[in-house]
């Protein structure tokens, strides 16, 4: 499966690219990273750097954040197009106000203790939760809980080819949110 490629870091509307994953841990969970320092939760991501391919962010980021190898995973799919999303004025650093993201759906292959969080000398997760399909969602910070809603509908199909399962019973409060 191919993933799709940016050709420079920052698109022409000033979206810096970033690409984030989240593995279907053979049961039909998504992973999602704790942040250190308990700053919420979220897919693991990375920027992509000027003249990278997203999928080389991809890997190095998945080495980087949750110390897996490529062997370790199976890239099933990725989200249809760029999510984007703009950052509230508080989280605002070195003036980008924006992002957008590639997320792409893994499937592990390794044994799970082969995820381990210390592989840098600053990580940026020091705990992991696996949760069901749409749980992310409600987790992630609010600012990017309506590009989590369209990348787990996508990637969702992925994992369930069937049907997506039920919405959770708190759907409703997400959704009326959002619109």
């Amino acid at each position: 499966m191919s993933i799709q490629s940016a050709i420079d870091y920052i698109d022409k509307d000033g979206f810096p690219a970033q690409c984030g994953h989240c593995a279907d841990a053979r049961s039909g969970e998504v992973f999602l990273g704790g942040r250190v320092g308990g700053r919420g939760w979220q897919f693991p991501q990375a920027g992509v750097n000027r003249g990278e391919r997203v999928e080389e962010a991809l890997f190095r980021e998945l080495k980087e954040e949750i110390g897996l190898e490529r062997k370790d995973v199976d890239v099933l799919g990725s989200t249809r197009g760029w999510l984007r999303y703009r950052l509230p004025r508080q989280y605002v650093r070195d003036r980008c106000n924006r992002a957008e993201a590639a997320l792409v759906l893994l499937k592990l292959v390794a044994d799970e203790s082969k995820l381990r969080f210390d592989a840098t000398a600053t990580p940026e997760f020091g705990s992991l939760a696996l949760g069901r399909l749409l749980d992310p969602v409600r987790e992630v910070i609010y600012f990017k809980r309506r590009v989590y809603v369209r990348a787990l509908h996508d990637l969702g199909q992925l994992m369930f080819p069937e049907g997506l399962p039920p919405y959770p019973e708190w759907w409703p409060e997400i959704e009326s949110a959002h619109t």
